[in-house]
């Protein structure tokens, strides 16, 4: 029987079938034999094939080859890597310039990982309504920047629901991922996409200035207007897998422009004599927040910190 995986908690997944039952289901043990050295071999929108058994659960035997996914560094796992979500559309990465704090740095990682496996991000930008001045002049400049690149940028407030009917046509019959740093908004985003989720909300740490758990499972819900939303629990670090130092360029979509100019074919754009890239940060034509992301990509590969995943 053939299914789709609508959401993870761990040792269970539920599986839509083709024929539109729910049921719950747990891997066939000889999954954990092939070298899948991920937290989660089964992710939120896989394609599957189960066989029930009489208590009415049932026993995924495969999975069907993904068109693509997003993955990271599992948590307090370094050599481990947890796939967030598989077979997307595109996602959205909800960004907040304060209350918490998203950094440049988290961004230029989640579109990276993006990129290598081609999942278009829209950037979402919440709770204009906290921000002072020099804030919002600042979220202004991180907008300029990354429309520049190439990446579209929309602003919300999802407390009060303004500027959400804007994303609508962009989520219709389409499977979304929606990520971002805990605290960021995504929970009161869905309720205002999905009234029917009702899914908990909570106020960030004021000590600390970081975002509370609110959700602790991926799930993927039905959007209204047709389409489905990945929520997904809120990360604070994005560690990216199966990206070579070499392939890493062409994954910052303005140093690639650049490189091409290089005096050498394989430039890493750190040291190297004749590098168009370091020229063009020096003149502002590449920000220096990007060229400081890629280049903090590039040591943890240098560094191996991290294994690949399969």
């Amino acid at each position: 029987m053939k299914g789709l995986v609508i959401k993870n908690t761990g040792s269970w997944y539920t599986v839509k079938t083709t024929e539109g039952r729910i049921v719950e289901s747990k891997i066939k043990g000889n999954f954990r034999l092939k070298g899948i050295r991920s937290t989660n071999p089964v992710a939120v929108g896989d394609h599957v094939e189960i066989i029930t058994n009489p208590e009415g659960t049932a026993l995924i035997t495969a999975i069907d080859d993904r068109k693509n996914y997003i993955i990271r560094k599992a948590p307090n796992l370094s050599k481990q890597s947890n796939i967030l979500a598989a077979n997307l559309d595109s996602a959205f990465l909800m960004i907040t310039v304060n209350y918490p704090i998203t950094s440049t740095t988290f961004i230029d990682r989640f579109l990276a990982g993006a990129e290598a496996y081609r999942v278009p991000v829209t950037l979402v930008f919440n709770k204009q309504d906290l921000l002072s001045e020099d804030e919002l002049h600042y979220e202004k400049m991180m907008i300029d920047l990354y429309n520049n690149i190439g990446y579209p940028c929309v602003e919300i407030q999802a407390k009060s629901g303004q500027g959400t009917e804007a994303l609508k046509p962009m989520l219709k019959d389409k499977i979304t991922l929606l990520s971002g740093n805990s605290g960021v908004g995504k929970s009161t985003l869905i309720n205002q996409l999905i009234p029917k989720a009702h899914l908990r909300t909570a106020e960030i740490s004021e000590a600390h200035n970081t975002g509370i758990h609110t959700t602790t499972f991926s799930e993927m819900l039905e959007l209204p207007g047709g389409g489905y939303l990945i929520d997904t629990p809120g990360i604070k670090g994005f560690g990216t897998f199966d990206i070579e130092p070499t392939e890493l360029t062409s994954y910052f979509r303005e140093i690639f422009e650049f490189s091409k100019q290089c005096r050498f074919s394989d430039c890493t754009h750190k040291n190297e004599p004749g590098c168009a890239v370091k020229k063009a940060v020096e003149e502002h034509y590449i920000a220096e927040s990007r060229y400081n992301s890629y280049l903090s990509m590039l040591e943890d590969k240098e560094e191996n910190k991290y294994r690949e995943a399969y």
